[in-house]
């Protein structure tokens, strides 16, 4: 089966709103004893996602946390589970800005399994800024909070 790498695009360019597409293959241990998928993995696989898509915007979170003494860390989530993934399955999981905060960053991400498009999980996720010594909200790195809101 063929691999992809993540990609960018932009689905809506008077809201400066993009697409950020992840890959994910499905692994034996991934799976729970009835063969699908355990369900708190598909929190990994959106984890995953955002942080190759602040990758793929130039930001690494170590970086982040040496240079500014910020760090992201998840406020709120709710999943929605449609259908099951399985061993070997080629899921694709979304990730798109919704909502930018000084603060925060509003997200919706989608896994869906690649070849038939079905929504396997869908969920917002809202990520908070923090001081990374007190955990207490800051404003994000000025560079990050100008690009996603240009």
């Amino acid at each position: 089966m063929e691999e992809r790498a993540a990609t960018c695009e932009t689905t809506n360019p008077k809201m400066n709103m993009t697409t950020f597409r992840f890959p994910v293959r499905i692994y034996y241990e991934d799976t729970d004893s009835g063969g699908v998928v355990y369900y708190a993995n598909y929190l990994k696989y959106m984890e995953r996602a955002r942080t190759e898509w602040l990758r793929s915007l130039g930001f690494e979170q170590d970086r982040m946390v040496e240079e500014d003494g910020v760090i992201f860390a998840v406020r709120s989530v709710a999943l929605d589970y449609s259908s099951p993934a399985r061993f070997n399955d080629q899921l694709e999981v979304t990730t798109v800005l919704e909502k930018l905060g000084r603060a925060s960053i509003s997200l919706s991400q989608d896994i869906r399994r690649r070849g038939d498009d079905a929504l396997l999980c869908g969920g917002a996720v809202k990520i908070a800024a923090l001081d990374a010594e007190t955990f207490r909200p800051v404003a994000m790195p000025e560079s990050l909070f100008q690009l996603l809101g240009s």
